[in-house]
């Protein structure tokens, strides 16, 4: 809605006559006398506005003459002249709250292109006695919710939305109480209960209850229903109150799943088992820690064909599917034909709760079962009941480009290994940095060995340097003594590269920071970091920041028993454990957090959430090397 209504002033005429003077105004025109002017509307070229103050003598007409200029000037792209167009009359303007109140928002207008947002927020500030038309409450609230976007507040955005709803026809205020709603849905269910009980506003209070109802129960169909009724009887009025958001009325008509026999389909034999066992060991785990007799978990070998063990669950009553593991075993299951088969069950299984060894020719036929796939494509067709799950660095990237913007970082310079996982990650990167700042990030890609230093070097503008002091200490005498300087314009490096490379990598980037500039925050992924656990290692990562999943970022009981029974795992195999121990985790939630966008399930894995197309999000944990130790932010 923001972008739809970012217009003139914001808000169409239709919706401002209505606003304005009602539904009952007489059709009969009305009187007016000529040198009447309305600041609401842009009709002129700012020239024209001009021309009319210029030989306007009345001094409020002329003001307003100046006003619409400096407006129109920024419908036509000129802030600058916007500008000085508003300091001219800044001092000597009309002591009037409508004029006032113009001046600052298109002063705050000017702030938003040339300057900060937050400086466009400390000058879009009203008094709370000035008497406005409705039309000017709307452009300012709906201008101050648009600023604390662009500074990613979003509870401070749901709070002038709130405040904007009230301002509004009933049709455009559903249109507004759907952009809170979205807004609210990548709020953490933390951040919503410390703002849960305040009274400043009842109708921003409202959203917040409602939005922390909406995660904390959606699980459990019973307890939302219940807790919804609680909540409309303690606001009647709110504009939630008579309709509820579409999501959160479809989560309450979902049927969660509750399988009482799930089937697993892993490479159990062959190259892969070693893998496919760290996972199988998380979801025993996990069902070993949960008790329930009642289910079964059982394990079908996909090392003679996915389809094959996926027919083979059919016939033994699965209700519910996790896996494959295996990219083209995922992409054989989506390829499957549906008419039905005759397949011989030669494959065996086992089972977390009794062993299953089907041996029979049996027909059957392909039925839709609800699945969890532990891998992703890039090519499907999105189904209701069908999910994917996976480790994937690309996502990773994302979610770092995210990080990075939440903690204010503009101009990030990417060092990325030149391989295929360095180019897909960065790629990624550069895609969400595009989406989220309108600009592509700088990226530049390092070979092996010395290679790595001379990237490092022209990344960071130290070659350049050097050459210039060397042209200058060749045309002058005597020598001069001189040191390098390396760029000011980035302010965070983010490295996408293997754990080998960290030890050199970073090492380089420190060396070649001139003392002229502040070395800048470093960041860098879960695939760098490295296995040594000894204090002597951390101290030479220190100040480094790091994307881990929460499980490893913050050691515990749980990681030091897996460190006990499994002493030679990697990190790599340790995320594979979790990803296998949050998937069964998964199985009782994934219906309502397809149903409701901003339901989030806090995973050992990350923070999960369910896209439309079934696609799981995960956002990761992030640490920080201080004094020889990682210590989770």
């Amino acid at each position: 809605m923001l972008k739809r209504l970012n217009s003139t002033k914001f808000i169409s005429i239709a919706i401002l006559s209505a606003v304005l003077f009602g539904c009952g105004t007489p059709t009969a025109p009305v009187k007016t006398e000529k040198t009447q002017v309305s600041l609401s509307a842009v009709t002129m070229a700012s020239s024209q506005y001009l021309a009319l103050a210029a030989n306007e003598k009345n001094r409020e007409t002329r003001d307003k003459y100046v006003l619409l200029a400096a407006h129109a000037l920024l419908n036509e792209g000129n802030a600058n002249a916007a500008d000085k167009t508003l300091t001219s009359i800044a001092q000597e303007i009309t002591q009037k709250p409508e004029l006032l109140a113009e001046h600052k928002y298109l002063s705050a207008r000017v702030l938003e292109v040339i300057s900060t947002y937050d400086h466009a927020l400390k000058t879009l500030d009203y008094p709370s006695t000035w008497t406005l038309p409705n039309w000017q409450w709307v452009s300012y609230y709906q201008f101050k919710a648009r600023l604390y976007q662009h500074i990613n507040q979003p509870i401070e955005q749901v709070r002038q939305l709130s405040l904007l709803s009230q301002y509004l026809p009933t049709t455009q205020a559903f249109e507004v109480n759907d952009e809170i709603w979205r807004s609210l849905q990548p709020i953490s269910e933390k951040t919503l209960l410390s703002f849960r009980d305040d009274r400043s506003n009842p109708t921003f209070q409202g959203w917040v209850q409602l939005a922390y109802i909406a995660k904390h129960y959606a699980i459990n169909p019973n307890d939302l229903v219940r807790q919804l009724g609680s909540w409309q009887q303690l606001n009647p009025n709110h504009p939630a109150a008579a309709k509820l958001p579409t999501d959160l009325e479809k989560a309450l008509n979902t049927k969660p799943y509750q399988p009482k026999n799930i089937a697993v389909l892993l490479p159990l034999t062959g190259p892969r088992a070693v893998v496919a066992n760290t996972v199988k060991q998380g979801i025993i785990a996990n069902y070993m820690a949960t008790g329930d007799d009642s289910v079964a978990v059982n394990f079908f070998d996909t090392a003679l064909g996915a389809q094959l063990a996926y027919q083979q669950a059919v016939t033994a009553g699965a209700e519910f599917i996790i896996g494959p593991l295996l990219q083209s075993e995922v992409e054989q299951l989506q390829n499957m034909d549906s008419a039905p088969t005759t397949t011989e069950q030669r494959g065996s299984s086992t089972t977390a709760t009794r062993a299953i060894t089907p041996t029979t020719t049996t027909p059957v036929a392909k039925k839709s079962i609800p699945q969890l796939y532990l891998n992703h494509i890039d090519d499907f067709t999105p189904q209701d009941d069908k999910f994917f799950f996976a480790l994937s660095p690309t996502d990773e990237a994302i979610d770092a480009a995210q990080r990075l913007y939440n903690d204010g970082i503009e101009q990030p310079l990417l060092l990325v290994s030149n391989d295929a996982v360095g180019h897909r990650m960065a790629e990624s990167f550069s895609e969400a940095w595009q989406q989220l700042t309108q600009k592509p990030a700088e990226i530049h890609y390092y070979d092996g060995g010395d290679k790595m230093k001379v990237t490092v070097q022209k990344a960071l503008g130290v070659i350049d340097s050097k050459e210039r002091i060397a042209r200058i200490k060749a045309i002058l005498t005597p020598k001069i003594e001189a040191d390098f300087r390396s760029r000011r314009d980035i302010d965070a490096i983010y490295m996408i590269s293997a754990s080998r490379d960290l030890l050199l990598l970073k090492p380089f980037i420190d060396v070649n920071f001139s003392v002229f500039a502040q070395p800048v925050p470093l960041y860098t992924t879960s695939r760098s970091r490295i296995e040594s656990n000894t204090r002597e290692t951390a101290t030479e990562l220190n100040h480094l920041t790091i994307s881990d999943i929460p499980w490893l970022i913050t050691p515990n009981t749980e990681t030091r028993m897996v460190n006990e029974l499994w002493p030679n795992w990697s990190n790599s195999r340790k995320r594979l454990y979790i990803m296998g121990y949050d998937a069964l985790d998964l199985v009782g939630k994934l219906a309502q957090m397809r149903a409701l966008p901003g339901y989030q399930f806090s995973g050992r894995s990350g923070t999960l959430s369910v896209q439309g197309d079934g696609t799981i999000n995960r956002q990761l944990s992030w640490g920080r090397y201080q004094r020889g130790n990682l210590r989770p932010l």
